[in-house]
């Protein structure tokens, strides 16, 4: 599996990268996972705007979807012709928060553009080539961490999460986890909604990952520092996440 940063930033985007979307390939099919604001632009650095063959929504706070509305436009009213429904897998009220983002009735624009598939539990999708486990992870909103195998490889996603054991069998033995490290230590962190870098580290370590890389950083954080203290908890291949770069899973 090929993984490309599209989006990295947590909460709002920084000035060198968008909010949370990452695009994974594989046999010639490309999945996103996540759709944060601002990530469609970068998108467009690494695919055509309309190439994409699926869409996974980890939840529905701004970050993390709020670009599905923009590239709404974007397949509907392109000059190429509008191309088949995109479909789009998420929480289970997908469908009617996205239509009430617009402010106005849409439901045929929405129903010419996508294909929504709302879950509302763990379970397992396939998608294309890809093999989805989705569990809920711990989040003030309805929220899937992700387990995706394709070709032999697998991914880990934690979304974004507190401490929690489910991330934990999410991420086991995964080759890449990709993994929420919003807070730093020793400051006043509300509790079960994001992690540190430490954290992260922890969780890494306790799955046994072949390698850790960050994400979801607020732009008024520290990368560096957030590295050491993942680094501190994990002893394996780790980096911070940046947008445009590229993994091979």
């Amino acid at each position: 599996m090929k993984l490309t940063i599209v989006g990295c930033a947590g909460t709002f985007p920084g000035p060198d990268a968008p909010c949370s979307s990452y695009l994974l390939e594989h046999d010639g099919f490309r999945l996103l996972l996540d759709a944060g604001n601002g990530s469609t632009g970068v998108l467009q650095r690494t695919i055509g705007l309309l190439d994409l063959d699926a869409v996974v929504i980890s939840h529905l706070h701004g970050d993390h979807f709020l670009d599905l509305i923009t590239y709404t436009y974007a397949r509907r009213y392109h000059p190429d012709g509008m191309p088949g429904r995109l479909p789009v897998y998420g929480p289970s009220d997908i469908d009617t928060h996205i239509a009430g983002v617009f402010g106005r009735p849409v439901d045929d624009l929405l129903g010419e553009v996508y294909d929504f598939h709302p879950v509302s539990s763990a379970g397992r999708l396939e998608i294309g080539p890809f093999t989805v486990d989705l569990a809920p992870v711990i989040h003030p909103v309805e929220t899937y961490g992700m387990r995706i195998a394709a070709g032999g490889r697998t991914l880990a996603y934690s979304a974004d999460s507190g401490a929690c054991d489910e991330l934990v069998k999410l991420a086991r033995e995964a080759d890449v986890f990709l993994c929420e490290a919003s807070y730093l230590e020793g400051e006043d962190n509300p509790p079960d909604i994001h992690l540190t870098g430490k954290e992260a580290g922890e969780h890494a370590t306790r799955a046994d990952v072949g390698r850790l890389l960050l994400t979801h950083l607020v732009p008024w954080g520290d990368p560096d520092r957030t590295l050491t203290e993942a680094t501190a908890a994990f002893a394996g291949d780790i980096a911070v996440a940046s947008s445009c770069a590229v993994y091979d899973v």
